[in-house]
């Protein structure tokens, strides 16, 4: 297998990418990870368990083309629809943040 590092990012759409371009790369390591009884003991595995319950759910109304497009795009990028809207939302807020000069 390929020693790939996976690298730092300066937006969460170019790590949405690198994920997406390599798959393969990460379902090996996750057959490895396996084969060696090595799973669930991954940084992945502990952060989504410190950050279990974090997140508050809530429920937000969309045009259904809309909803359409966000899943049309997030399948082209190998997410699911839900992470793919939280990323465009982020940098949205982020953008606007910066436009009007606050974080």
């Amino acid at each position: 297998m390929a020693n790939k590092k996976q690298p730092h990012f300066k937006t969460e759409a170019e790590e949405a990418a690198w994920w997406a371009k390599n798959q393969e790369l990460i379902a090996d390591r996750f057959e490895e990870g396996k084969a060696t009884g090595k799973t669930g003991r991954g940084t992945v595995v502990r952060l989504a368990r410190e950050r279990a319950g974090v997140s508050p759910t809530i429920t937000i109304r969309l045009a259904e083309a809309d909803l359409a497009r966000a899943r049309t795009l997030a399948a082209e990028k190998g997410l699911r629809y839900q992470t793919y809207i939280k990323m465009l939302l982020h940098e949205a807020l982020n953008s606007e943040g910066k436009r009007v000069g606050r974080r």
